[in-house]
């Protein structure tokens, strides 16, 4: 289900430049990836372009990390899994590798992105494009018939995609039963490994995509509500397997970068039960919260703000460096399990990090010192990164849905309590509520909440100047 909501012209200069989000590359970093993309793949790598890798993505994407070719292995399977090999196209120390600890990750804004690396490597040179020969790091998983890991290789090869594929295409075929034949797998191991995941108590959070998009006449913005398609978390499987593959590759090795989190506070999850209730979303007795979550509809808005809500179970999620020792708490809770990123490059450089060290632990070579060095200066620039692209994610959203809801101020909602904010002798108690439409959640001043309850709000604020929406308790 997609919900859209139009909304007028929208102008996002603000916040880019409240943020100090850079237009440009410095001309040094952009000469050397124009340089990078000229040389093209080193000739010295390992020759898999027979191997049929397609891509999936979403439908306009061009900076493609992954790509995958699924078969069988006897009664189990074999997952070949390319990651653009986005360390040969930099030079360390140089002046693209300044700038990209500067930028951290792409950060994505409705009206464009500010990638980590050049268009001319991010969307040309080593972005895994169909029929175009590329430097990748590939993984070649080995799974048993219940999914149970059985075997790993990881090595720098040449691949060559034989299609751009996109979920909802590769949904549709889903549908027909006519997946292609390179991936015709997925549904199955997808499916396999999403109740592995759950048996071991991990906790797949499907957050729907509100993403603020142009409004298909050209006058102005709309709010789009979209659940992901199964094959998407069919697809994320597959990436969270690597990821679990290359934190034991790591972890065997005692050196690495690891993606952790500590479990859910109690708390958290006698909240989310309570926000459940007032979403009217089911809990079964004895249900683990991550069978719950599995059986919400993102796309639509109680789910979506249930889901949402969610997310506070992952608190805590940050990068563990390490080296000559294991961490005490190498997990990542969500994934029941640990787990470090290798699989998007392109657009987060901890993954660059990582791979190198994978590549050498499964060679037996030494960790090049560039990497080494680098590991623990990594989960305080990530930190940095994360945290100025989670402010333009919910800057862009706040602003629109303040914009939506500008003309609306003293109408009366029906809201969800999601959580309460006890007041002070300063300030007053205040919730923070959901309405479904738009599925907008806000603060909410006034008293007699209760948390999981359903409550008449009215509309008090409603400022795209300040990206500002408040309610009252009517």
């Amino acid at each position: 289900m997609i919900r859209r909501v139009l909304a007028p012209q929208i102008d996002f200069s603000a916040l880019r430049r409240e943020l100090d989000l850079p237009e440009r590359f410095p001309p040094q970093a952009q000469a050397e990836a124009d340089k990078a993309a000229a040389a093209g793949p080193p000739a010295t790598l390992t020759d898999l372009t027979g191997l049929p890798f397609v891509t999936i993505d979403p439908p306009t994407s061009m900076d493609l990390d992954q790509a995958m070719y699924l078969e069988r292995a006897g009664r189990g399977y074999r997952v070949h899994y390319a990651i653009s090999d986005v360390a040969s196209h930099v030079e360390p120390g140089g002046a693209l590798d300044v700038e990209s600890w500067a930028r951290g990750e792409t950060i994505y804004l409705p009206d464009g992105r500010v990638p980590l690396y050049p268009p001319v490597l991010s969307e040309g040179a080593a972005s895994l494009l169909p029929d175009q020969v590329r430097a990748a790091v590939v993984w070649t998983i080995e799974l048993d018939a219940d999914g149970a890991m059985t075997g790993v290789r990881v090595e720098r090869a040449t691949v060559r995609s034989r299609a751009k594929l996109n979920y909802p295409s590769v949904q549709a075929d889903v549908g027909r039963g006519s997946v292609a034949e390179p991936i015709a797998l997925l549904p199955e191991l997808g499916r396999l490994l999403i109740e592995r995941g759950l048996d071991r108590g991990a906790i797949n959070l499907p957050i729907p995509a509100q993403e603020v998009e142009p409004a298909t006449d050209g006058a102005g913005w709309r709010l789009v509500l979209q659940g992901p398609e199964p094959v998407e978390d069919f697809n994320a499987q597959i990436s969270l397997l690597t990821g679990m593959a290359a934190a034991r590759l790591m972890l065997d090795g005692k050196v690495g970068l690891l993606r952790t989190m500590p479990p859910p506070l109690p708390a958290a999850l006698v909240n989310l039960r309570k926000a459940a209730a007032s979403l009217h979303i089911p809990w079964p007795d004895g249900a683990s919260p991550g069978r719950v979550i599995a059986a919400v509809d993102a796309g639509k808005p109680r789910g979506a703000a249930f889901l949402d809500h969610a997310a506070e179970l992952m608190r805590g999620a940050g990068y563990t460096a390490f080296d000559g020792a294991v961490p005490d708490q190498p997990e990542q809770a969500a994934v029941a399990a640990p787990y470090a990123h290798v699989t998007a490059p392109l657009r987060r450089l901890a993954d660059r990090y990582a791979t190198e060290v994978c590549l050498a632990l499964h060679a037996g070579t030494p960790v090049p010192d560039w990497a080494r060095a680098a590991l623990p200066k990594l989960p305080e620039a990530m930190a940095r990164s994360g945290h100025r692209a989670g402010a333009a994610n919910h800057g862009a959203i706040d602003l629109t849905e303040a914009v939506l809801l500008e003309n609306r101020v003293g109408e009366q909602f029906e809201a969800a309590v999601l959580d309460i904010e006890p007041g002070g002798h300063d300030r007053p108690t205040r919730a923070v509520v959901a309405i479904d439409d738009p599925a907008v959640q806000a603060k909410c001043e006034g008293d007699r909440f209760e948390l999981g309850s359903r409550v008449p709000v009215v509309l008090t604020v409603a400022d795209p100047r300040q990206r500002r929406v408040l309610f009252e308790r009517a």
